[in-house]
């Protein structure tokens, strides 16, 4: 998706950073520092196949803002490093591979903090490795509660330490985001009858389930509910066994690589094209001139979808961000750019207010410190602040639908709205 409107408040006056580094790499970053002291963000996301929709902007986001820190002359005597990690396998974002990824960034003394991972059961398979090292991770797009919320399970993750809180997110659960997705689906759509369809994963079905109480409590019903695994390549079954039941929706919980695309476009082929199709941020993943991307799978297909992101869309500046990140990449951002962006802004922020050291283990340390002790943080996102389990004080949800006239005629994620569920 292009977030034309994700910005930054006066980025000149912004601790941020970025370097160009590869998969699995470590290289310097641009600028220097006559200290010749040195500080690692590592980073893990997926990268490549049909990740790199999502996986490439997000990274993008970190980069910018740690070549701006370093072009301002470092942060707090230390030129900004990145240590870039892929978690994805065979194109597919990957738990086993996030987790030997974290334990590599873990064991490199160099490494503060890091910025991930995108995919919700990659972090729970990442959490309890960098909970035990008492390395901060902060992850742009990572929304299920079981990470964070002790009623969902999260002491479990982080059993190491659990109350040690080393592990923050800028983005809002989905607790926020699959109700958002029902009232959304009831309210401005006019659903009564949803058909849901879940990839079987942490993220997809932990959202649906969420979508599936709220939808219900409104007042709909769900005249079927399916697991499909990932893997799934045809849902022709699905969707023949379902159409005589007469949803007036279709809720899907998981992401492009899991099935979104090709099942909205089998929708089409099974005569149920019409159907409104909602799904999370997971599908709102760029234009259909993208390869690998929901709308560049679905084709014409993708008409009349709509998706959430948990994130802010109307952030306090909304081109200066926009207006960057197109000088240095020649493109617009992605959705996750700007909370990656941000997630590195934070990191940076408590580089600068700790107190310099050579003894990175301590350095690594009280950066996990003041980021989770209570302080808040000017961002790209506007002001932001962490709870006691490291969940985000902005609990806002962005709502998109396709516009198959955009992307000359190949089709892209409109902003529609956004709705603060803090309350």
């Amino acid at each position: 998706m292009k977030v034309r409107a994700f910005g930054a408040v006066a980025l000149a006056a912004m601790v941020v950073t970025a370097a160009g580094c590869s998969s699995s790499s470590s290289s310097p970053a641009a600028g220097d520092n006559s200290s010749g002291k040195t500080a690692t963000i590592g980073v893990d996301l997926p990268l490549s196949g049909g990740e790199a929709p999502n996986g490439e902007p997000t990274l993008n986001g970190i980069k910018l803002a740690v070549k701006q820190a370093n072009d301002a002359g470092g942060v707090n005597g230390y030129t900004i490093k990145l240590s870039t990690q892929d978690d994805a396998v065979n194109g597919v974002h990957d738990p086993q591979q996030g987790a030997k990824n974290v334990t590599a960034l873990a064991a490199d003394e160099s490494v503060i903090g890091m910025v991930g991972p995108y995919n919700s059961n990659v972090g729970i398979a990442e959490v309890p490795v960098t909970n035990e090292a008492g390395l901060l991770q902060c992850s742009p797009a990572n929304t299920n509660p079981g990470i964070t919320k002790p009623d969902f399970g999260a002491l479990d993750v982080r059993k190491a330490n659990p109350d040690k809180i080393n592990y923050v997110r800028v983005a809002t659960t989905d607790d926020v985001q699959g109700p958002a997705g029902a009232q959304y689906a009831y309210n401005d759509l006019g659903a009564r009858n949803a058909l849901i369809i879940d990839d079987t994963e942490t993220f997809g079905k932990g959202v649906a389930d969420q979508f599936e109480k709220e939808f219900t409590s409104l007042g709909g019903t769900v005249v079927d509910r399916v697991g499909a695994p990932g893997s799934t390549t045809d849902y022709t079954s699905i969707l023949t066994a379902a159409k005589s039941k007469n949803p007036d929706v279709v809720y899907f919980g998981g992401v492009t690589t899991t099935g979104g695309g090709v099942l909205r476009k089998q929708m089409a082929q099974a005569g149920m094209g019409d159907l409104p199709y909602v799904g999370p941020d997971g599908i709102v993943d760029g234009s259909g001139t993208t390869d690998g991307s929901f709308v560049n799978i679905a084709g014409e297909a993708a008409a009349n979808s709509y998706g959430t992101i948990a994130a802010i869309h109307d952030i306090p500046d909304p081109t200066a961000f926009s207006d960057a990140y197109k000088a240095e990449y020649s493109k617009d951002p992605g959705a996750y750019s700007a909370p990656a962006y941000a997630c590195t802004q934070i990191i940076l922020d408590a580089l600068k207010n700790v107190t310099a050291t050579d003894d990175m283990a301590a350095l690594r340390e009280a950066v996990r410190a003041y980021v989770t002790g209570g302080n808040t943080f000017d961002t790209v996102l506007g002001n932001v602040g962490f709870d006691e389990n490291g969940d985000t004080t902005q609990h806002i949800i962005s709502f998109y639908a396709t516009d198959m006239a955009l992307a000359d005629g190949k089709g892209d994620w409109a902003f529609k709205k956004q709705q603060d569920f803090g309350n």
